[in-house]
This record gives C-alpha cells, structure tokens and sequence, in this order.
C-alpha cells in the first residue's frame, strides 16, 4: 500500500526535533493569516512542509486561539474548552480517512479564562463545540502532537472595522505566549472554479487578480484598501461570493502590534486555483 503524505509528513516531524518553547524572552508571538486548505491539504507535501516550516520558525505557543471562516456566531462564543473534544467534521465528500482524524488538544480552561478577560466589554460564551475544519486541519499540520491548548472563538460579523477592534482587544495575548490566528483563504471563489484549475492548471484570472491586489495592499499596510475590498478588489465577487474566508485577515491585522505596517507573505502559490496567500503580523 502506498504511504499516505501526511505519514510521510509526521515522519518529517520526527525528523526534527524538538521545538522550543516560547518563554518571556521571546516577546510577543506574532499573529497569523492562514489559508487553511481543506482535507486534501494532507495530500500536498509541498504546502505542508511549508505550514510546518513556518510553525518551526516560531517558538512553539503556550496556546493557540482562532477564528476560522467556518464559524460565524454572533454574539462572541469560545469553542469547547475541555480535553479531547471531537472535531467538527464540516465537510463533504472526502475519503472515509478525514472523517475518522482526530486532534486530541488538553483541556484549555485557562485560556478561556483569559480570553473571557480580554473580552470584557464583550458577552462572550463557552460553547460545547469543537474546532471546525479551518482550525484543526491546519494545526494537524503545524502542531501534530495536539500537545498545545486551543480554543476557537467564533467570527461575530463582517464588518472589517469591527474585526479590527475585536483583534486589538486580543493583543495582549501574544505577550502571554497564544498564537492568535486568521484562518481563511485569500481567494475562496469554489463556485467558480474549473476542473483544470483543480487539477493544476493555471489559476482563475480572477483569483489572481484579486491576489495581486491583497499583496500590494498587504506590501503597502493599506488597511483602508484592504477593508473596501468589496468595491475595490478586482475579481469580485469571484473571489469571494461569501466573504468569511476573507475576513479574519482584520483579526489578524487588528492584534498585530501596527496594523498599518508592511507586510510580505510567508506562503504564496495557489492550490485548486485558490490562493493561499498567508502572512505573519507582528
């Protein structure tokens, strides 16, 4: 039988060592916007590899929180904060594989406590749920012994000015050693998408435009170009017929330390004609 990639991933993993943990010393953790891929993210070596190299460029977190394009509640909710909790399954038609992974996280009290109390001025709720796709696909890959804390906090709106301010009031957090993470995709337009994109043909005219327009903006901090995108991207409403893979990308800028500073992608290249964009903000 052929080996999985994601085996010969965890075999990569192996390979590396151990991961130093962030201490006080290593000041704030920056935040991330990931493009998170679905379950067939475990098929692709390269962009693995890329995910886990960039965790390893980091001190490894004391705890991870995430707003993923893939729970919007209102008003603000936290994921499950107990061990072990069974992922959200929120996908269709993969193989049986996906449906059976697990990502075994330790229980997460603390870090509920603590974001409860970043949010203050906010009616914040735990709920019993576990992480959806846009938070343990990726993190299976970058963190696969699940031995780090996570919670998920839900995206309340799409307002980019509001998620702007929910990241500054999460901030604080990075000094703390979590991992505050976006979790979308730069370009989500599935609809639209041909079988010769998916199969590695060249991307979408509109999915690279609109990516040529987010890294200029990103390269110059245009927050104001980055938030009107709906009038002023081109490629929509290709790119994003709903707009939630697009918007933690304020959550991520909100808790960086100067939302307005330059910013170049730690990952590029697009994957199913989708570009998975992704950024580091410190």
């Amino acid at each position: 039988m052929p080996v999985h990639p994601y085996e010969t991933h965890l075999a990569r993993v192996a390979r590396a060592g151990e991961h130093a943990a962030w201490t006080p010393a290593d000041g704030p953790l920056p935040a991330l916007y990931l493009s998170h891929g679905a379950p067939p993210l475990f098929e692709d070596p390269a962009w693995m590899a890329e995910l886990f190299s960039w965790a390893r460029s980091m001190p490894r977190p004391k705890s991870v929180l995430i707003v993923s394009a893939h729970w919007e509640e209102a008003p603000l909710a936290i994921s499950s904060s107990a061990a072990h909790v069974t992922p959200v399954y929120d996908f269709g038609g993969f193989d049986p594989t996906y449906y059976r992974m697990r990502y075994d996280t330790p229980e997460a009290s603390a870090l509920a406590r603590r974001v409860v109390g970043a949010l203050s001025s906010e009616n914040v709720h735990e709920t019993g749920r576990g992480l959806d796709h846009g938070a343990w696909v990726p993190l299976k890959v970058m963190y696969p012994e699940a031995d780090i804390p996570v919670l998920q906090l839900s995206l309340p709106t799409a307002d980019p000015t509001t998620l702007l301010g929910l990241g500054g009031k999460l901030r604080a957090l990075r000094e703390e050693g979590v991992l505050v993470i976006g979790s979308g995709f730069t370009t989500h337009g599935l609809p639209f998408l041909t079988r010769q994109a998916i199969t590695g043909g060249a991307a979408p005219g509109w999915s690279r435009q609109f990516d040529a327009w987010a890294a200029e903006a990103l390269r110059r901090g245009d927050v104001d170009e980055l938030a009107a995108y709906r009038a002023k991207a081109p490629g929509m409403p290709y790119a994003h017929p709903t707009v939630e893979h697009f918007t933690p990308l304020f959550v991520t800028l909100g808790a960086s330390t100067d939302p307005e500073a330059p910013r170049e992608a730690t990952i590029d290249g697009f994957w199913w004609g989708l570009s998975k964009r992704s950024f580091a903000a410190a």
